[in-house]
């Protein structure tokens, strides 16, 4: 590990001219950079408390992660709001169980990415340095001019600036698309892109799972997955929930190297709104199944206070580690 700055809040005007400015033309972008200010990440409940043995975590929090929506920086250029994201690529290794660690390539020292939210119509700035040793991009799914589809490997040290504007409203996700791109997805340079409707969602618990895998011997085979980065970690810490609240859950496959994965909910329903982009629910299940990169929003409620199991419904992926549990806690206990 080195001293350099891993997280977005401190990379400052310095450290970002410091790779140069070629490959930077964007109108605004330098003046972007010569204002650059610490990230507004808004979270909308309170974030639990790291739990005891987080060192596994490798600094980490897949609790954290859950309801940690990043909105960016607001900034007024020309009449316009540009909601302003800084993301750099790096490498951190990651204790992914007690006998097992793996070296990950990652956005902003974290293993999903961070979820980046929008509203439909706002103009998206994505600053974007690289230091991760290799060639990476960021491809953002949804509407943009092909300048910005993030198919260009940016070098090694180098710098560039995505801009564009956030449409459609949905559930989204960014990537890595230099090649090979199942490897990049699969060493961690993934996350979610959020694009609410213009007319907000009903109040909810809100939260992101993010399903992945991991190919500890590079066989092109999944050893290990799990939800949010860490295998079986919603098992040993189990989410809690209030009894009769209303969960909204942005959910996503990035599984590589399996052709599809499902995700089954126990002694419960949920309604789908199939890639988020519906206002209303299209059907109501207790099992939905997602090819890679395939994403919905999930909405439930319990019931009965307890102990209920989330995972895939193919058993040998859940049995590896992308399992989990809510603690449905009782409103007046």
């Amino acid at each position: 590990m080195t001293d350099r700055p891993h997280n977005n809040t401190e990379w400052n005007r310095r450290t970002f001219l410091k790779v140069g400015m070629a490959g930077i033309g964007l109108t605004g972008a330098a003046i972007a950079l010569k204002q650059l200010s610490q990230v507004n990440s808004k979270a909308r409940v309170i974030i639990p408390p790291l739990p005891s043995d987080a060192a596994m975590a490798s600094g980490i929090n897949p609790m954290a992660v859950l309801r940690d929506f990043d909105y960016g920086t607001i900034k007024q250029e020309n009449g316009r709001q540009i909601r302003e994201f800084r993301i750099i690529a790096d490498n951190s290794t990651l204790q992914l169980n007690s006998a097992v660690t793996f070296n990950t390539w990652n956005f902003n020292n974290r293993v999903p990415g961070p979820t980046l939210r929008a509203k439909e119509g706002d103009r998206i700035r994505v600053l974007f340095l690289n230091q991760g040793g290799h060639s990476h991009s960021m491809h953002f799914h949804g509407f943009h001019r092909s300048e910005m589809d993030g198919v260009k490997p940016v070098r090694h040290g180098a710098a560039t600036v995505y801009e564009f504007d956030a449409e459609p409203f949905g559930v989204h996700l960014y990537h890595c698309h230099t090649e090979p791109v199942t490897r990049h997805i699969g060493k961690g340079l993934y996350g979610m892109f959020i694009i609410d409707p213009p007319k907000s969602r009903p109040p909810a618990d809100e939260m992101v799972l993010m399903m992945a895998g991991y190919d500890i011997d590079d066989d092109r085979h999944n050893e290990l997955y799990a939800f949010n980065g860490l295998p079986d970690y919603y098992m040993m810490h189990p989410i809690p929930i209030y009894q009769n609240q209303l969960i909204r859950l942005y959910l996503l496959n990035m599984i590589e190297f399996d052709v599809a994965a499902t995700f089954h909910l126990h002694a419960n329903m949920f309604q789908v709104y199939p890639t988020g982009r519906t206002l209303k629910p299209t059907e109501e299940t207790d099992v939905i199944t997602m090819g890679t990169a395939e994403r919905h929003i999930l909405e439930f409620s319990f019931r009965y206070p307890g102990k209920y199991m989330f995972h895939p419904h193919q058993d040998y992926i859940a049995e590896a580690g992308c399992m989990g549990v809510f603690d449905v806690i009782e409103r007046n206990a």
